[in-house]
Formats: structure tokens, sequence, C-alpha cells
């Protein structure tokens, strides 16, 4: 598949990386395509993020969350396009990190009603960057939960999931990013704060 990624930090990256390898073609779309941080990134591989998007059949949103609305802004005509929202809605207080949205909303929700005509699925947000740049290393398959609404789209985006090395699995519709978001921050809780670490992923076990 043809796929825009905005945004090229440790989530982005680890991302094209892994989907090159599949044999997907990447496109980072940033603010800035030939400013001096980006001269890692080949010239071929980068782009504004509206010209990565109008060429993509899949555009992947690897930004912060404050990041987001803006983004999409300028990403152009959306419709029918399929764009996988990576972001968690983060908020820092005096107890440190927290959802900045959740019982009524998610992140990924406010998104779409952003994205106007495209097709909105939360996932890859579940884990850290390393995981997803080694997803097949792990010793068992690693759980990645896909929330969307629209199911051909749903079966393309669980199938970039799988190619990643991950077991995707349905979380049904875009409403239960309220409790993919959540999850997030369980990790996020367990890598950097309960000394876990950041090479660990959830998955799912089966009685045999």
């Amino acid at each position: 598949m043809r796929i825009a990624i905005i945004g090229a930090g440790n989530v982005g990256q680890a991302l094209a990386g892994a989907w090159a390898k599949a044999g997907h073609r990447v496109q980072f779309g940033l603010r800035d395509p030939d400013g001096g941080k980006y001269r890692h990134i080949p010239a071929a591989q980068r782009s504004t993020p509206d010209a990565a998007a109008a060429a993509a059949e899949v555009i992947v949103l690897a930004i912060p969350w404050p990041a987001t609305e803006a983004a999409i802004r300028q990403l152009g005509d959306l419709k029918g396009k399929i764009v996988i929202d990576c972001t968690n809605p983060l908020t820092s207080g005096p107890g440190g990190l927290a959802l900045a949205l959740g019982f009524e909303v998610s992140g990924g929700e406010r998104l779409a009603g952003w994205a106007k005509g495209a097709s909105v699925f939360k996932t890859l947000n579940q884990t850290g960057a390393e995981n997803m740049a080694k997803a097949s290393a792990f010793a068992l398959k690693p759980a990645m939960f896909v929330a969307g609404d629209e199911e051909q789209g749903k079966r393309r985006v669980m199938q970039l999931v799988g190619d990643l090395g991950f077991e995707p699995l349905d979380a049904g519709p875009l409403k239960q990013a309220r409790l993919l978001e959540p999850l997030a921050m369980l990790w996020i809780d367990q890598a950097l704060v309960r000394g876990r670490g950041r090479d660990f992923a959830f998955a799912l076990a089966r009685r045999g």
C-alpha cells in the first residue's frame, strides 16, 4: 500500500522502517521536508503533508496529540482516505501524565470530527515505538487492537498492523478508542513509572 506518515519522530520512523521491509511504499509528510533535521530520511521519501496525503491510500498520524487538529487541516481533502490515529490525548498535571479526554469522547473520535470524509481508525497507540519496529521479535505475538467504523477499511488497517508483526484484534467501532487510549496509559505507567521498561507489550493468551 501507499502510506503517508505524518511526523518523523520515533513512532513514525519505526512504522516506516517496518512497513518498508514488508513491501509497502512509505512517504513522510513534513512541515519542512528539506530541513536539516530530516537529512537522514531519503529525499524521495520526504514531502509536505498535503502532497504525501494526496498520493497515499492510508495516512498515519504519528505526532503529539496537541498537533493533531492543525495537522489535519494541512492535509487537504481526506474524502475516501483511511486515517490511522496513533496518538494519545495526553496532558501533564501535578500527578504526571493523564488523559485529556475519556468518558464522553476519545481522541480518536475527536480526530474523526476534524477529518471530514475520512475513515478513521484508532490503533498503534498501545505500545512504544521500539516495539513497533521489532514486533516480530517477541516470543509471543504482541496484540494490537484496532477500533473503527468502516469494515472494508478496517480489514486493510488490520493487514497493515499484521504486517508489522502484531496480532491485529478488532476492538469494535471507533468509540472503543475510549478503551484503547487508557490501555496506552497503562503501558506508559508500567514502562516508565513502575520500572518495567519499554521492551514489553500486551499479548492475548489462550487456553489450550
